[in-house]
């Protein structure tokens, strides 16, 4: 069997299952299954995609979000490139297997992956008109060539031109989808994954004018159908897809994480410092990032890295180079701190229900430098604002431009394959639940190295492949092992 996956950055089920006029995913509903998909701790962008493609948790790829720590020191922040992750993706066992793959636009990919077949840079590619962005090169001449300067994001997105931003990501979005239909029609393949990155932009641009309960919604505004009217399109170029398949394809819609209305952002470090745990030699006289702040380490305690939610390190003596917290009260320490954000509350006085996790338990494996707690504020519906000079701790405005909305846990996705024994809306199923699926109904093994389950394990699957020898077939192959000397 062949395997498409068409991957919807930030795809929320509410929208994605409930608009009847999504008539090629519902089509695509009542041929298989679908249902909510738990995203990993943080559901974000990366390393979530990767999380997926490997079924191994962001701890065991040793990658936290889009910027790392490299080592203990105070400013060594990298970011995240294809480079950053080893671990054997799903392309990885196809290839194992002597078959090819397209990877189109799944972070991170820059530089481009080098695997059996093609692959084509995300939205961390610096410049595709300067930058090497395909695997072949020579993949990126016939891009330029069927659709001009390909585009891999909206430079900007975060900006208070509407018009613009939604006519932007639009274009985008067509480009892409046209490189899509034309790889899958002029290469071979056997598996083929393709991310889009415009319905993460357009959620992230127009939410409070599309949600009702969103704090800054306004009533009747020109911009409310965006959104939906950008699923539709989705759908629409989902349905220009499907017409390029035979039978024997495995269909996958899948989404990296949900979307949430933001009710605003909280300023950690801010509250770090009212809380006496990070110390200034001097305080800003306007807003400024958390790297350009005058910090007294030899008084601070902690510091956060902002974002969509707060990555909290703890400066620890014997590992940080000024470190001042006894490794013997690490522990107890940490027990602290983490009932102390979870207890942080909202303007009026209530609790936000901030969730807080240690790694090593949300986490198999932890590897390279990991935070020493990880912090969901309101459960998403607050951000992680990292600058300090905020006249208060709760703040409408955001760090990093206009946003609208935040991740959600939850993540969507519709499977059909003609093998597929699964059939209507499933409960329980994991971002790493889906290439270990996929591989059954593939018809291709699955490495030890992968955390997740098979959706369908245990059913019966009418897969390519066998699964191994039957009765009779072991009775021959003992037969001749013994009549070689092999087993006595």
């Amino acid at each position: 069997m062949k395997i498409l996956v068409v991957g919807l950055d930030c795809a929320t089920p509410e929208l994605l299952f409930s608009d009847e006029r999504l008539t090629n995913l519902r089509r695509l509903m009542e041929a298989g299954c679908y249902g909510r998909l738990e995203s990993v701790i943080p559901p974000i962008t990366v390393p979530a995609w990767m999380c997926m493609a490997t079924s191994q948790d962001p701890g065991s790829l040793g990658v936290y979000g889009f910027r790392n720590r490299v080592d203990h020191s105070y400013d060594g922040l990298g970011i995240v490139n294809s480079r950053s992750i080893s671990e054997l993706a799903i392309w990885d066992q196809v290839a194992r297997e002597g078959k090819r793959s397209v990877v189109v636009g799944v972070p991170p990919a820059y530089p481009p992956r080098k695997l059996n077949g093609v692959s084509v840079g995300c939205f961390l590619t610096p410049d595709t008109s300067k930058d090497i962005y395909t695997h072949p090169a020579e993949i990126g001449n016939d891009i330029n060539t069927l659709v001009g300067p390909y585009p891999v994001d909206v430079k900007g997105f975060r900006t208070d031109n509407k018009d613009w931003l939604g006519k932007t990501v639009l274009d985008m979005s067509r480009k892409q989808f046209e490189v899509v239909r034309h790889l899958m029609k002029n290469t071979d393949w056997d598996y083929f994954q393709f991310v889009e990155i415009g319905l993460d932009r357009m959620q992230h641009g127009f939410w409070k004018y599309h949600d009702p309960e969103h704090v800054l919604h306004e009533p009747g505004n020109p911009y409310q159908n965006m959104i939906r009217d950008y699923y539709r399109h989705l759908d629409e170029e989902i349905g220009r897809v499907l017409e390029l398949l035979t039978d024997d394809t495995v269909v996958l819609v899948v989404s990296d994480h949900g979307a949430r209305k933001l009710d605003g952002g909280f300023c950690v470090n801010e509250w770090l410092i009212r809380e006496g745990l990070l110390v200034l030699n001097q305080y800003p006289e306007k807003v400024t990032p958390f790297s350009k702040l005058d910090v007294n380490w030899d008084k601070t305690r902690v510091w956060s890295e902002g974002g969509y939610y707060a990555r909290v390190f703890f400066n620890v003596k014997g590992r940080e180079p000024r470190g001042i917290i006894e490794p013997t009260e690490y522990e107890r320490f940490r027990d602290e701190i983490k009932g102390r954000f979870e207890a942080t509350t909202d303007p009026e006085g209530e609790r936000l229900g901030t969730l807080v996790f240690k790694p090593e338990e949300a986490f198999r494996h932890v590897r390279n430098v990991a935070p020493d707690l990880i912090v969901h504020f309101g459960a998403l519906s607050w951000r992680s604002v990292g600058g300090v000079g905020y006249p208060t701790i709760h703040v409408q405005e955001n760090d990093t431009g206009p946003d609208d909305c935040n991740h959600a846990q939850f993540g969507s996705f519709v499977l059909a394959s003609s093998n597929n024994p699964l059939q209507g809306e499933i409960q329980g199923a994991h971002l790493l639940d889906i290439a270990p699926t996929l591989l059954e109904l593939g018809g291709y093994d699955r490495p030890q190295s992968m955390q997740g389950r098979s959706l369908v394990s245990g059913l019966e699957v009418s897969a390519t492949a066998p699964a191994g020898y039957s009765a009779a077939e072991e009775e021959v192959v003992r037969d001749r092992l013994s009549g070689l000397g092999y087993i006595g």
